[in-house]
């Protein structure tokens, strides 16, 4: 591992094939990680995919996909690798030839060893099923062609210090092969070829059959568990109709480039990000954002690439095409999810790494006890219970048991409009303890509506509006888009002032010459900083705020000149998601610029009890930072630019989806949707992907710690523990599909 400048490293995905359990995964990422040049590896079982942070002036691609290979895997890199799912489909396809190959194989062998119960003497056996040289011919290419896989993963496991489930699959079934070969050349020295020999062929090709059984019905269940990737990739268009030399032109989407026209009919999806020149349409959102009210769209409006145009035709320009486009950010962002690592896992990670060799020493002492002890000089038997143990405590499910429920829970919560950024953000979301909720745009609708404009004579409610206009043109702030459009409005289309030398003063409002008259817009503190006597404004200014409203004082060349309010009402959804966020156990804060009246007065239409109000933008964070060093957990949930310090600062950040693209930088999850809901589904995702989690840790632990001991015991043939250890695998990942069918 290497420090480095992180603005040099590159990232790289490779396709890793070959894994059989965690022990793998960490072997790789063990490997990787030695190499000079690589700072960060993370290998994913489930996904089978190796991500890789690296300095390419140190190390190439090439060098770390022979490491792989000379660690006894085979590595792509992915951008060369086939479709992803076409590799997997071809896998599951391996899988089960092999299987079906392993089972024809060892059918008459099962056959044969279902005479030697007795309840069972009445059913007719071939003679030749039962001999030892037929049932040789029979088991040698299931050993070896079939079971050769796990003699390879053995042997490179052992060459590289370490030790995997190949290693138990390996000594089992070679124990039980060559113990009934040794059986089969000493039939000839004592003459009973036509006598029944009790065998053990069948134990070792039953236990390689369905060990790959159940990888292939695992690998179909790990299939699904990618399906929330498979569906994104499904909304995109395939082609789009652009105006090239005046003409419309039908390309494939790839073909797009900035600045085409596209031309998107009613029913049509919408090919890449875009603004709309031309046309109105409402656009149904709900694919990417779960908002299932379609949007009403015109000139000069936003749209996302994927989304369905629902009547009217649109002329869009393409503004982001390619890997640029939300849904392709969307995409990144969930397999990265599901690529990385929960801290949990770590817990799987250190009990595979020292469970091979303890399971190989249980193996050894159950074989002592059994021929020395418990049944003198009965080699068969001991061997037949040592056996068991090996088989029945391969590691598989522990190490599926965290990255499955993360490709699951990540997945679903993808499709409800949540993206977490990483594993360790799906986990941490069950602590959160405390939600400061930013009020603009976040608990607020955002779109504020000019309500009032109150001047003092002799300046006009006209020319007050028109000046304070003029100067709000030029700001970002939410609640200056509606005192342009009410003025626009108002003035029935005529042209604003000109503003000049215009000044932004965060916190407190913005100041500009207009006609030649300097103008300052915004809080009391801005006045009094200016030597305004603003006492006749007391008045107004609460009543405003007692009712919701935000009022902003206006000076005209150093006098008060009037006063403008507007309102921002609050999400029909707020109250809602605040009520549900409190019955969880969670405290909700609001956070805001604004003054106490108006931010009081909007918390409790939302049901918010506590108010932080008068916080200057870099105040947001302080303000986080004081609710940590209380020992909560925190999360941060805003949508505009002023709130990238805090969505940073939290423990978790999480960014509304219909706000800047900054603030979802910072945030550790983005909600697609802008309705609070989706903060309490994404804590309640998170609580129950752990709890998935935890059900998967305990059932695999639990499943060693009974079955190894009935094994040792004697309780258990070979080919039934085989075929639970199958059994519990499959069982950890339909346990962790479960979280696709949540419906919150």
């Amino acid at each position: 591992m290497v420090s480095s400048n992180k603005s040099e490293e590159h990232k790289t995905t490779l396709q890793i094939t070959g894994m059989t359990c965690s022990a793998c995964a960490t072997r790789i990422e063990k490997g990787l990680s030695r190499m000079t040049g690589i700072s960060q590896v993370n290998v994913n079982l489930a996904l089978e995919t190796a991500h890789v942070v690296y300095l390419p002036s140190n190390i190439t691609v090439k060098e770390m996909t022979s490491k792989v290979e000379q660690l006894g895997y085979k590595a792509l890199p992915k951008q060369k690798a086939q479709d992803t799912a076409q590799l997997r489909q071809q896998e599951i396809d391996r899988k089960k030839w092999m299987w079906l190959f392993a089972a024809t194989l060892s059918l008459p062998l099962l056959w044969a060893m279902v005479s030697h119960f007795s309840f069972t003497s009445w059913i007719p056996v071939p003679s030749l099923f039962m001999n030892p040289w037929f049932q040789l011919i029979l088991s040698t290419p299931v050993q070896f062609i079939i079971g050769g896989q796990f003699y390879a993963g053995a042997y490179k496991a052992l060459r590289n210090g370490s030790a995997n489930m190949d290693v138990l699959v390996a000594l089992g079934t070679s124990a039980a092969y060559f113990y009934s070969v040794y059986l089969t050349i000493q039939s000839i020295s004592m003459e009973i070829m036509e006598h029944r020999i009790e065998m053990y062929y069948e134990t070792s090709s039953m236990l390689i059959t369905l060990i790959l059984v159940g990888k292939w019905f695992e690998a179909l269940a790990k299939g699904r568990s990618s399906e929330a990737i498979k569906s994104l990739m499904g909304l995109q268009a395939k082609t789009a109709l652009v105006v090239r030399n005046g003409e419309e032109v039908s390309i494939p989407i790839d073909d797009v480039m900035v600045g085409d026209v596209i031309i998107v009919k009613p029913g049509d999806k919408i090919p890449v990000d875009g603004q709309v020149i031309h046309g109105q349409s409402s656009v149904d959102e709900s694919m990417l954002t779960g908002e299932s009210i379609p949007i009403e769209k015109q000139i000069g409006d936003k749209i996302i690439g994927a989304t369905l145009n629902k009547n009217g035709v649109l002329h869009i320009e393409a503004t982001k095409i390619g890997k640029d486009t939300t849904l392709a950010q969307i995409i990144h962002v969930v397999e990265a999810a599901q690529g990385s690592k929960a801290p949990i896992q770590r817990i799987a990670d250190v009990i595979s790494g020292i469970f091979v060799p303890i399971v190989v020493g249980i193996a050894v002492i159950t074989f002592i006890v059994w021929y020395f002890v418990v049944e003198p000089s009965q080699f068969a038997s001991a061997l037949e219970k040592a056996i068991a143990v090996l088989v029945i405590a391969c590691p598989c499910a522990l190490g599926l048991a965290t990255p499955t429920s993360i490709m699951a829970g990540s997945g679903r919560a993808a499709e409800l409009g949540i993206l977490f950024k990483g594993g360790e953000y799906l986990e941490s979301a069950q602590r959160i303890e405390v939600v400061v909720l930013d009020k603009t745009g976040t608990v607020t609708n955002g779109k504020p509506v000019l309500t009032n404009v109150l001047p003092v004579a002799p300046m006009t409610a006209s020319s007050l509006l028109r000046m304070t206009a003029a100067v709000e043109k030029y700001s970002e702030h939410p609640l200056a888009d509606a005192i342009v459009s009410a003025a626009i409005d108002r003035s029935k289309g005529l042209p604003l002032p000109a503003a000049k030398h215009f000044e932004n003063i965060p916190g407190y409002g913005v100041m500009a010459w207009v006609d030649g008259r300097k103008m300052l817009i915004g809080t009391r503190k801005l006045m009094s900083e200016n030597g305004m006597d603003i006492g006749i404004a007391h008045e107004d200014m609460n009543y405003l705020e007692e009712s919701g409203k935000t009022a902003m004082l206006v000076a005209v060349d150093g006098k008060y000149a009037g006063i403008v309010a507007v309102a921002d009402t609050i999400k029909e959804t707020s109250r809602e998601a605040v009520k549900r966020l409190q019955d969880m156990g969670i405290d909700v804060i609001m956070i805001t610029g604004d003054n106490k009246r108006t931010a009081k007065a909007i918390a409790k239409q939302a049901g918010i009890l506590s108010v932080l109000a008068e916080v200057l933008p870099e105040g947001k964070a302080e303000e986080v930072k004081k609710l940590q060093q209380a020992g909560k957990v925190i999360a941060m949930v805003g949508d505009g630019i002023n709130d990238a310090p805090a969505l940073a600062t939290a423990d978790i950040g999480m960014a509304v989806g219909t706000g800047t693209d900054v603030a979802m930088e910072a945030a550790n999850v983005t909600l697609m949707r802008g309705d609070l809901n989706a903060v309490a589904d994404a804590v309640m995702m998170s609580r129950r992907t752990m709890s998935n989690i935890k059900q998967n840790l305990f059932w695999a632990l639990a499943y060693n710690a009974i079955g190894i001991p009935i094994a040792a015991l004697g309780f258990l043939a070979p080919w039934l523990a085989g075929a639970a250890m199958a059994f519990s695998s499959v069982s950890v990942v339909l346990n962790a599909l479960r979280l696709q069918r949540i419906k919150l």
